[in-house]
């Protein structure tokens, strides 16, 4: 054998070895940083934090949250997009900004849904109206009297535009032919706080931030807008219950990876989300919360998504709500 041909023999073996130890490279190999869409006190923000503790155990690595909130959503999508696809960086996605926010914000063509890889859907979760302490409302019918004496006087918060929320309130005007003032936020933590501080009067949202606020009166719960009533609010009736039959909106919260980020590595992932979320544990501290832990593995989450995303742009059309 002629010294080229040893050469190239030995640069062949050499790469081949190097590619097998690449492909049996553990995962995950370093700390694992989980991004929030939102500030802290959501539940898109619960529901990593729910996560991020006994998944690293499971992984065997650290997962740290990083709220990125802004830009409805493409500050922390774009994050996640541009990152290394190893499984090291994450998404905690808000259904909103996945699925309503590209039909009405230029900040979402700054990604698409081809940019992010399913991995695993981990709470579902029904809206609820809540207003401020001290205005004169307790019901749905009151609410609505009360805007129609005063069109425009009541402000509702959101937790951006193009938001679940902010396309709800939309419905609600329409539905029940009144007139509120949006005003958004960069998540449902600041919206919570002005809310609480009577800086606006009501908002639409996933309960888990909410739920303390209303047992202890600070907040008041006026419908959920999910099919059935909530086990953890027996006494709070549903949109349909209380007249507005059409409402029905209920938000999602998915882990997704960039989209290079290889199959075995999401698979991996998926499979310990499921693991995760099938104890007691998980659901019921979902269910304390008014949600329910609902997974779905990467290629239902996949479909699932796209017939979202058909169904919120249906919505939006009709809500006229215009893009930013």
């Amino acid at each position: 054998m002629n010294t080229t041909r040893r050469t190239t023999l030995a640069l062949a073996l050499g790469l081949g070895f190097s590619g097998a130890t690449l492909a049996q490279a553990p995962y995950p190999s370093k700390p694992v940083t989980l991004i929030v869409p939102t500030a802290p006190g959501g539940t898109t923000d619960l529901a990593a934090r729910m996560l991020a503790d006994p998944l690293g155990k499971a992984l065997g690595q650290t997962i740290v949250v990083d709220n990125r909130g802004g830009a409805s959503g493409a500050i922390a999508a774009v994050a996640v997009k541009r990152a290394e696809a190893d499984g090291h960086t994450l998404l905690m996605q808000y259904s909103g900004y996945h699925v309503i926010t590209p039909h009405v914000s230029k900040q979402a063509a700054q990604w698409e849904q081809k940019d992010l890889q399913p991995v695993a859907n981990v709470l579902n979760a029904p809206q609820v109206i809540v207003v401020r302490e001290g205005l004169p409302v307790r019901t749905m019918a009151e609410l609505i009297a009360y805007a129609k004496k005063n069109p425009g006087k009541l402000t509702y918060a959101s937790s951006g535009n193009g938001s679940l929320q902010h396309v709800t309130g939309a419905m609600l005007e329409q539905q029940a032919g009144i007139q509120l003032t949006h005003v958004p936020y960069k998540g449902t933590g600041p919206a919570l706080q002005d809310l609480l501080g009577a800086q606006v009067d009501m908002t639409f949202g996933t309960p888990p931030p909410y739920m303390q606020h209303i047992q202890s009166g600070k907040l008041v719960a006026l419908a959920v807008t999910g099919k059935q009533r909530l086990g953890s609010l027996p006494n709070v009736p549903t949109a349909a219950e209380a007249g507005l039959p059409k409402l029905d909106a209920t938000s999602w919260f998915a882990v997704f990876a960039p989209a290079a980020t290889p199959r075995p590595v999401v698979d991996k992932l998926s499979a310990e989300i499921a693991k995760l979320m099938a104890t007691p544990a998980f659901q019921q501290k979902a269910a304390e919360q008014g949600a329910s832990a609902d997974y779905l593995n990467p290629q239902q989450l996949g479909d699932y998504v796209k017939t979202e995303y058909t169904r919120w742009g249906a919505v939006v059309k009709a809500s006229k709500i215009e893009a930013d």
